[in-house]
């Protein structure tokens, strides 16, 4: 099998992309803005050997290395390699930082096998709560939390003079929504709040640079799934014997399809009158996905 390099986009001046194909399970993407002088990173990589290949990218591009660090929400793939970017400030929301303080060397626990380096758990030392704006010279930086959707600490990344938009896994370009530490209808205002931004060009979480189209084919999913959960809830089945049942449709050619079930899971939650981003158990998710996966499961793609 050909693995594919990062490679870095530039949609606009002084704004990068930088996309780690195929996107799939721990490949994430992560971008900058810089002036020259200074530069704001957003997002950083799952292990410490990608996140050194990211920042000879920010210096190969002739940008300064980054003084700010934005964390788009907790998950390890984006977040492990903040300690490779030391001293820079790690900013993210206030429950990215208490997420990524509880779930530790989460990613070392599902996935043993892989060599994540030398990583120590580097959590945002400035958060917020709703917005917050940064500057990378003239280049204004408006990091906005959406509500509870992917996660219940995620923050997208808007430069409102460039018309980009830092996504984080609200978007998936070609692969999966995952929603098991997030909300559906979480997930759904969300898209609303991206699409009044009226960016040009989106950046994805996982996945090639894409556009706003790409929040239809997101919305139609979870509708997908909400109406799947409800059919299946009301036939008192469980999320797996929902999952194996479904007919993907459209869907069946996105990247993580075993995600359905774990999808399913929040969904059922919220049918249950569960709160948005509740906990719920992960392990027993993950043996679902496992199933799903036909009995192999889920692989690290970094």
């Amino acid at each position: 099998m050909t693995v594919e390099k990062p490679y870095v986009v530039q949609p606009a001046a002084g704004v990068y992309a930088y996309v780690q194909p195929d996107g799939g399970w721990c490949l994430n993407n992560a971008g900058w803005i810089s002036d020259g002088g200074r530069t704001v990173l957003v997002d950083t990589a799952a292990t410490e050997r990608r996140a050194l290949a990211l920042r000879e990218a920010v210096l190969a591009a002739g940008s300064a290395l980054p003084r700010t660090v934005v964390n788009t929400h907790h998950h390890g793939d984006h977040t492990y390699g903040n300690t490779v970017f030391a001293p820079a400030v790690i900013v993210g929301h206030d429950n990215a930082r208490t997420e990524q303080l509880a779930a530790g060397h989460q990613l070392e626990l599902i996935w043993p096998a892989t060599d994540f380096g030398a990583i120590e758990i580097t959590a945002p030392d400035l958060t917020y709560g709703d917005r917050l704006t940064l500057h990378a010279g003239d280049t204004e930086v408006r990091v906005l939390h959406p509500g509870v959707a992917h996660t219940t600490g995620d923050s997208v990344v808007w430069l409102p003079a460039q018309r980009v938009l830092f996504t984080g896994d609200l978007v998936f370009a070609g692969g999966t929504p995952f929603l098991a530490m997030g909300s559906l209808a979480g997930s759904l205002r969300a898209l609303e709040l991206l699409r009044s931004l009226d960016a040009e060009t989106v950046v994805p979480g996982h996945g090639p640079l894409t556009d706003p189209s790409a929040y239809e084919s997101t919305e139609r999913y979870l509708r997908y799934v909400a109406e799947l959960a409800r059919e299946g809830r009301d036939k008192g089945l469980t999320p797996l014997e929902t999952a194996r049942g479904a007919d993907l449709g459209e869907f069946a050619a996105w990247r993580e399809s075993e995600r359905l079930v774990a999808n399913l899971h929040r969904a059922y939650a919220e049918l249950a009158g569960e709160p948005e981003g509740a906990p719920l158990d992960i392990m027993a998710v993950l043996r679902d996905m496992t199933v799903m996966n036909g009995g192999t499961p889920i692989l690290c793609h970094a």
